[in-house]
C-alpha cells in the first residue's frame, strides 16, 4: 500500500465555523467540547454550519490472533467466531447501542479461525474479503505474509470506499478478536518506541500471572520484530493481525477521502496510530469516541492528540465507546446549526 501525506480538514472553513461558534447567543466558552467538535465537523465537511450526521456507519473487523493460544486473554479463540454470529443476528451489545443511535453496523471475517463461509446464517458478504484463519503468534512468527498484508490493507481501503459511496458522513471503526490487544499493544509499542510493560493491559479482564505473561509475549513479539518496527509497514507485518491491518487501510482511505472517522478502543486507537505513521496527517480527521481502560489507548492518544469524548470505564470494543459517542457529535452538530446568532438577536 502506498500512501503519502494527508491533507487536513479545510482552514477556512474550521476558521469560519468558529466565528459562527463564537457569535452565538451562548456565553463564551459555554458549550465546551460541544464547540470544539462542531467546528471540527463543520471543516471535515467543509460547511459551516456543517450538515446532521444522518448516515453513520460502523465497520467491525473481526479475526483471530494466533497469540490467543498462548495464555493472554480470559477466553477461548472460538468466542470470535460465535461473536460474528451474534453480530449478524443483531444480538451484540453494539448492535443495541446502534440501534438506539441510527448507526448502521457491517460485520467482516479478515482472519476468523473458523470457516464461516460454509453457516448458513453469515452473509457472503461477511467473508468475502478473508485473507486468512487466525494470525500468526506474534512472539514466534510474523502475523502476516507481505501479500497477507497487502491483501489486508486494499480490503480496508475498499471497504471504506465501499461506505462512503453508500453514503456515510461518519465513519466508525471497530474490532472483535479475541486476544487483540495483545498485538494492538505491541503496534503502540512499536510506534512510540515503548516496552511491554508501559503498554500491556488487562483486556477482557485476566489476572495479575496473566498480565505478566501476556506482557512477555508483548515484549518477546517486539524483540524478535527489532529495527523492523521502525518502518509502519514492516511493523503491521510483524506484529499485527488481518483485522487490524485491514482497520489500518479503512482508516488510512478514510482520512485520504476527506470523510471524519470516530475511534472506539485500544485496536481502534492503535491502528488510527499506524495510519498517521503510513499517511502524515491522516489524525487530523480522526476523533476519539472513548477512554478505554487499557494504557496503550491513553498513550497513542496522547501522541495523537486526541481527548476522548467519553470515559465511562468501557472496555467491550466491538465499536460500542464509538457508537455511544454519536449522540454527543449530534449534539455538536445540532449546536452549530440551531442556536440563534446573537447578532440576529439584537
Amino acid at each position: 500500500m502506498t500512501a503519502t501525506a494527508v491533507r487536513p480538514p479545510d482552514p477556512d472553513v474550521l476558521a469560519a465555523a468558529r466565528d459562527r461558534l463564537a457569535g452565538l447567543a451562548t456565553p463564551a466558552g459555554a458549550l465546551g467540547r460541544l464547540g470544539d467538535l462542531g467546528t471540527w465537523l463543520a471543516a471535515c465537511q467543509g460547511s459551516v454550519p456543517p450538515a446532521p450526521l444522518d448516515d453513520v456507519r460502523l465497520v467491525i473487523f473481526a479475526g483471530d490472533h494466533g497469540v490467543a493460544a498462548h495464555g493472554v486473554s480470559a477466553y477461548p479463540p472460538a468466542i470470535t467466531a460465535a461473536m460474528v454470529r451474534t453480530f449478524v443476528a443483531g444480538r451484540a451489545g453494539v448492535n443495541a447501542l446502534a440501534a438506539a443511535h441510527g448507526v448502521h453496523v457491517r460485520v467482516l471475517d479478515l482472519g476468523v479461525d473458523w470457516d464461516l463461509a460454509q453457516l448458513d446464517d453469515v452473509p457472503a458478504d461477511v467473508t468475502a474479503h478473508k485473507v486468512r484463519r487466525s494470525s500468526g503468534a506474534i512472539h514466534l512468527e510474523d502475523a502476516l505474509s507481505a501479500d497477507e498484508l497487502e491483501a489486508a490493507l486494499g480490503a480496508g481501503r475498499r471497504v471504506a470506499l465501499d461506505e462512503i459511496a453508500a453514503g456515510a458522513q461518519l465513519l466508525l471503526s471497530g474490532d472483535m478478536g479475541i486476544g487483540n490487544t495483545t498485538p494492538a499493544a505491541a503496534m503502540v509499542a512499536a510506534a512510540l518506541g515503548l516496552p511491554a510493560a508501559e503498554v500491556t493491559g488487562r483486556g477482557t479482564g485476566v489476572d495479575d500471572a496473566t498480565l505478566d505473561h501476556k506482557t512477555a509475549v508483548v515484549q518477546t513479539a517486539l524483540d524478535r520484530a527489532g529495527d523492523r518496527l521502525d518502518d509502519p509497514l514492516q511493523t503491521l507485518q510483524a506484529v499485527s493481525s488481518a483485522d487490524l491491518a485491514a482497520t489500518v487501510g479503512y482508516l488510512v482511505q478514510a482520512a485520504e477521502s476527506g470523510t471524519p472517522v470516530l475511534l472506539d478502543g485500544l485496536m481502534s486507537v492503535a491502528c488510527a496510530l499506524t495510519a498517521d505513521r503510513l499517511a502524515p496527517g491522516a489524525a487530523a480527521w480522526f476523533a476519539a469516541g472513548h477512554r478505554s481502560t487499557e494504557p496503550a489507548q491513553a498513550l497513542a492518544l496522547e501522541k495523537l492528540g486526541l481527548e476522548p469524548v467519553l470515559d465511562l470505564g468501557m472496555r467491550l470494543g466491538e465499536g460500542s465507546g464509538a457508537v455511544a459517542a454519536v449522540p454527543v457529535l449530534r449534539s455538536a452538530v445540532a449546536v452549530l446549526r440551531d442556536v440563534a446568532l446573537l447578532s440576529d438577536l439584537m
